[in-house]
């Protein structure tokens, strides 16, 4: 962790903190001077959806950039996570953090999303529309982030605790990043693109979690999201196979409970069916013949990882 970042102070975990709706603020202005994806006054993305997420050479150094500039707003809005703040500051963070970088927040209506963050607390497995809730010790909260910059989104999230976490979410979160880094390791030239979701299933399920089955990783480049979907759960009609230049995400989510999710009224916020706990991780890659390259890759461990180290617990 940066030195000059603190972990949120340990807190003695009572009871876990079941999610309810709270209010939301208006849409965000974005200044003029930022470009602006196709989506951003109509709430609809223009033109049909790309089929291949093969890049140029240089559409791969667009992507390489917004890959770091998101992965600068996630560090940002991770770095602010603690019990007290509310998920409507976190997204003021985001958001100004993105605009700051010269950056449009993707999520910002799109699809009419109202938000520039999503923010999935506990049982909420993404999605999760920020709002005037206050975070809680012993919460769980994913921040999704994702900008577009000089015409490429680049997308990434973390999950965190917020304060000490109770030992059921400390497994859940070591297992779901775990299972992120099981299906990277899967991508290469010429797999099939289940393999990401054997790979991933595999674990989840040896350690005793579900894969959530409504929500794919996908291809990532000028459009937010365009072929191929990248399932997490182990699919044999997921026959295409990986090519060089081929820029996607991976971002796992895995419950404690079952998979099953029910979407709230907003037509956003996805929950888990059993209100039991939801985690989720998500780096955007390049494929290289010889590998992949994290484009969404920060510096060292992971956020979870430096706060268990802050606290003395064990991974």
């Amino acid at each position: 962790m940066p030195a000059n970042v603190r972990a949120p102070a340990p807190a003695p975990v009572k009871a876990l903190n079941r999610v309810e709706k709270g209010r939301v603020s208006p849409m965000r202005a974005v200044p003029e001077h930022i470009v602006r994806p196709s989506y951003a006054e109509t709430g609809t993305p223009q033109g049909p959806r790309s089929r291949s997420c093969v890049k140029t050479p240089e559409e791969i150094e667009r992507m390489r950039y917004a890959g770091q500039v998101a992965r600068a707003v996630l560090d940002t809005v991770l770095g602010a996570v603690r019990p007290g703040i509310t998920t409507e500051a976190l997204d003021v963070i985001a958001h100004e953090a993105a605009v700051e970088r010269g950056a449009y927040p993707s999520p910002l209506n799109y699809h009419g999303f109202p938000k520039s963050l999503c923010t999935s607390v506990n049982e909420v497995i993404c999605h999760g529309i920020p709002d005037d809730r206050v975070l809680l010790a012993g919460d769980i909260i994913n921040c999704d982030v994702t900008i577009f910059i000089d015409g490429m989104h680049g997308d990434c999230s973390e999950t965190v605790f917020v304060g000490k976490p109770d030992p059921q979410s400390k497994k859940l979160v070591q297992t779901t990043y775990d299972c992120l880094m099981a299906g990277l390791a899967a991508v290469k030239v010429g797999a099939r693109i289940n393999e990401i979701g054997k790979a991933i299933t595999a674990i989840a399920h040896k350690r005793g979690f579900s894969v959530v089955r409504d929500f794919a990783g996908h291809g990532i480049g000028a459009q937010f999201h365009m072929d191929p979907q990248i399932l997490h759960y182990r699919d044999v009609r997921q026959r295409r196979r990986i090519e060089a230049g081929m820029t996607f995400t991976v971002e796992p989510m895995i419950n404690v409970g079952t998979y099953r999710c029910d979407v709230w009224p907003d037509n956003w916020t996805a929950v888990s069916t059993d209100g039991k706990r939801s985690a989720q991780f998500e780096h955007t890659l390049l494929v290289k013949e010889d590998g992949i390259e994290l484009l969404t890759a920060g510096r060292g461990e992971p956020w979870f990882s430096r706060q268990l180290a802050e606290w003395s617990i064990s991974s």
